[in-house]
């Protein structure tokens, strides 16, 4: 044999007792620290064996079997191998993921809470669907169609409101070039009224003022007079202010309420109605401007 062959065999024969020592080492290390769980899901998402199981995102073991189950096939039942010590409690929920993006499957293990009690080796952990690709899918399918069924429904009711609101716009235009000559002279009308109220209250003004004027002139006159005349004369004046005060309310209320047809047409009426009465009562009694009563005949003395 040559130096050669002696030196590849040594190299060869090196390398298999390295192999084997390192494979006897791992065994004896895993079989003796490992905790054997099992979990059960419906969808497993193509997870192996040897992919790695992570306890609170940390690694803490590895998948060792993935089959259907044989008591139920619906259910995937997953075998796996966890760090001796690892804490798993009965809150700790096992559900499919994956340690990036672009990484295999992994089995994800939550940390559950530290007052639950742990769950026993070869014992179940209670696991938790993970909703596939297949089934989001399916519910965006089932959200688009019912998109497309509502835009239809909108884009119908839409078009029954703006068809609608144009023939409200369309009647509302018809009315209001119908009734325009109307409301035109209606305004008119108001405008001419209250014109001749200001006009009436700035002829009557004066008049008020000379009556008031007079009244004060007799009262001085006649303060030796008898006690019923100056009565009747204190009564007139109050007559008057009240008659002035009534004007100037009319006047206001036609200022301030004009917007307001029917009333102010109204209350213009009912005034002229007053005013008239007045007229006609002072063409009958003008005696009753001086006083309120017809004064008894005097007794001619014995």
């Amino acid at each position: 044999m040559t130096t050669e062959a002696k030196v590849g065999a040594f190299v060869l024969a090196s390398l298999a007792i390295l192999t084997a020592t390192t494979l006897y080492l791992a065994n004896a290390q895993f079989s003796g620290s490992n905790v054997s769980y099992r979990t059960y899901l419906k969808y497993a998402g193509g997870l192996e064996a040897g992919a790695p199981v992570l306890f609170g995102g940390i690694k803490a073991g590895t998948v060792t079997s993935v089959r259907p189950r044989q008591s139920d096939p619906t259910r995937i039942e997953i075998l796996v191998a966890l760090k001796q010590g690892t804490p798993v409690n009965e809150k700790s929920i096992a559900k499919l993921g994956s340690v990036s993006v672009v990484s295999e499957p992994a089995l994800l293990v939550s940390t559950g809470a530290n007052d639950a009690p742990r769950v026993a080796p070869d014992q179940i952990i209670a696991s938790q669907e993970t909703v596939s690709l297949d089934e989001i899918a399916g519910k965006l399918a089932v959200v688009t169609d019912n998109a497309n069924g509502l835009i239809t429904q909108v884009k119908g009711e839409l078009g029954n409101i703006s068809g609608d609101a144009q023939r409200l716009l369309l009647t509302l235009n018809s009315v209001t070039l119908d009734e325009r000559p109307k409301i035109d002279r209606i305004a008119d009308q108001l405008l001419s009224l209250t014109q001749h109220a200001d006009t009436l209250m700035a002829k009557i003004g004066p008049v008020i003022g000379h009556a008031d004027d007079t009244i004060q002139n007799v009262n001085g006159t006649i303060s030796g007079l008898r006690e019923p005349i100056r009565t009747d004369i204190t009564e007139l004046q109050t007559t008057l202010q009240q008659a002035k005060n009534l004007l100037a309310d009319i006047q206001g209320v036609v200022r301030t309420n004009d917007f307001k047809i029917d009333d102010t047409v109204e209350n213009l009426r009912v005034a002229t109605d007053n005013l008239g009465q007045l007229t006609d009562q002072l063409k009958q009694r003008p005696w009753s401007l001086i006083r309120t009563k017809q004064p008894r005949d005097r007794k001619l003395p014995d």
